[in-house]
């Protein structure tokens, strides 16, 4: 766990490579994902609204690499340099259009969908084909059952897209996972290039 829902922010993070996941947890324990960060933006977002506690349980999802940025440094670098805000609003439309797409999606569409396009964004963020995640970790981010989440992975690899062992999985066929998505995907990918 990076940070917990309510802690105050110390760091701003920057994955350069990997996939943060930004949690709802019920008091029940249950949770699901809001959102989620990689490459593309940064960990601390909700700092420039005025905010300096975690709004969220942020954790690893996929493991890789990051820049930590102490919270006095990135407002200097904000005041210093016009580019740095200009930079972050960007990211601010990807962010929230990300978050809305998620919600659409994860209201409309079948679970095979959400998965292909949960994998696809991780594979955006992340060197190669291949990355460490868990069934049990893809339904906590999706709101999914495991056994769902078994059922379409299992199919996905009988037809030759990817390929899954313990905790682990790589995609042998992008082309074919991208169709398994819905135009979600496409939709945030469009925005992030």
């Amino acid at each position: 766990m990076i940070y917990e829902d309510g802690a105050p922010f110390t760091h701003a993070v920057f994955p350069h490579e990997g996939v943060l996941s930004l949690m709802a947890v019920m008091q029940d324990g249950r949770g699901v994902e809001k959102t989620s960060i990689g490459l593309e933006g940064f960990l601390g977002f909700v700092l420039l609204m005025g905010g300096g506690n975690a709004i969220s349980r942020s954790i690893v999802r996929v493991s890789g690499y990051a820049s930590l940025m102490p919270i006095p440094d990135l407002d200097a670098a904000l005041e210093r340099f016009p580019c740095v805000g200009e930079t972050i609003l960007r990211y601010a439309k990807l962010l929230i259009t990300q978050t809305m797409e998620a919600v659409a999606c994860n209201s409309l569409h079948v679970a095979e969908q959400r998965i292909a396009r949960w994998l696809l964004h991780a594979l955006d963020r992340v060197t190669g084909d291949a990355f460490q995640i868990t069934q049990q970790a893809l339904s906590e981010v999706l709101g999914l059952r495991r056994a769902t989440v078994n059922e379409v992975c299992s199919r996905l690899q009988d037809d030759g897209i990817l390929v899954y062992w313990r905790g682990s999985l790589a995609v042998l066929n992008r082309d074919a996972l991208e169709s398994r998505s819905c135009e979600c995907y496409r939709r945030v990918r469009r925005l992030s290039l």
